[in-house]
């Protein structure tokens, strides 16, 4: 669980209340179907026009690494590589093959296979790293979902505001109408900004960092697969990947 995400969560929550109670308007203030529809479901719409549906369905899954963020230990695999290595000097590539199936990464337990088959390091590399990309830039593409609800929500916001200022319009006649009806239409730009400076376009960022750093532990993997289908020596293997981690 990350506590950051948590603390931060909580306090935009607090922090749009509880300015909304300081400035004198109220929790009520901040209710307003009309402003929900507008902005909440009008980004939804947006967005779902740009995103293809795996990719939709992709960012939703995803969402919960904001506060349950994927297992990261690079320390943890390289000591696992250098294993590896040390077995495969000694026993030889075979030697790693009840290693395969213990793997619940596909990703590595793909690139074990292939060191275990006798598979060219440059095969390797490259089959390797077409996966790599590829999975990187799923990921990325689901990431800027929430990045594109972000630019979105804004513009909706100010499109409800002119609606709720146009009903006022309306009603010019009846001063008593104006300052809820002023208030109530500004309500919208709130929904817009504030869906998006505190929760869309972070979730986004965030979403982006952590498919950065898995791509990064994933490039080490290869490097070190490799290193031991070329037979090099375990120190030399876990001196090289230490330098991703620093």
């Amino acid at each position: 669980m990350d506590r950051l995400s948590i603390i931060g969560a909580v306090l935009a929550i607090c922090a749009l209340m509880g300015g909304s109670v300081l400035k004198g308007a109220g929790l009520s203030g901040l209710w307003s179907p009309a402003a929900f529809v507008i902005v909440i479901l009008g980004t939804l719409a947006a967005i779902l026009l740009q995103t293809s549906m795996p990719t939709f369905k992709r960012a939703m899954k995803m969402a919960r690494w904001v506060f349950q963020p994927p297992a990261h230990d690079s320390a943890a695999v390289i000591a696992q590589i250098v294993e590896w290595s040390t077995t495969a000097r000694k026993q030889g590539l075979l030697g790693l093959e009840a290693q395969v199936k213990a793997q619940p990464d596909p990703f590595l337990r793909k690139g074990l296979q292939m060191v275990v088959d006798g598979v060219e390091p440059e095969s390797i590399r490259q089959v390797l790293e077409i996966e790599l990309h590829g999975h990187s830039s799923r990921d990325l593409a689901a990431a800027k979902v929430f990045e594109g609800m972000g630019i979105y929500a804004p513009t909706l916001g100010i499109i409800g505001a002119v609606l709720g200022l146009m009903a006022v319009m309306k009603n010019l006649a009846d001063p008593s109408k104006l300052g809820s009806g002023i208030a109530a239409a500004f309500t919208a730009t709130i929904y817009g900004i504030g869906a998006a400076n505190l929760a869309l376009l972070p979730i986004g960022n965030k979403l982006k960092t952590l498919v950065n750093a898995q791509t990064h532990e994933r490039e080490m993997i290869v490097e070190g697969l490799i290193a031991i289908a070329q037979g090099e020596n375990p120190r030399n293997i876990e001196a090289r990947l230490n330098g991703y981690v620093h």
